[in-house]
């Protein structure tokens, strides 16, 4: 059965701010999600339950859940590798946390 992939608009905005080949190669991987092929791991720590899609040098965060019996993967997250954890965490956090 198939994997329906939701998008929240943080990372649709992402994907369509993104120069023409690395946007077609998350636009890529998230078709891949669909049938849960990719590069995927489960995230720890802070961000246990979540998991991430490695495309490239980006990142997807995406979170699994079921709604009405069927499996729904979705991406609340998307940056650059070097940056995507901690820009994460900190909305995690929420706003109090940061200043």
């Amino acid at each position: 059965m198939k994997l329906r992939v939701e998008l929240d608009p943080q990372v649709a905005s992402f994907v369509r701010a993104l120069a023409p080949e690395p946007r077609k190669r998350l636009r890529a991987g998230l078709r891949g999600l669909e049938r849960e092929k990719g590069d995927l791991k489960q995230l720890e720590a802070d961000l246990a339950g979540y998991a991430r899609l490695r495309v490239g040098g980006y990142r997807i965060i995406v979170r699994f859940y079921g709604e009405r019996g069927q499996r729904v993967a979705r991406c609340v997250f998307a940056e650059k590798r070097a940056v995507v954890y901690e820009l994460f965490a900190e909305i995690l956090r929420g706003p109090s946390a940061g200043g």
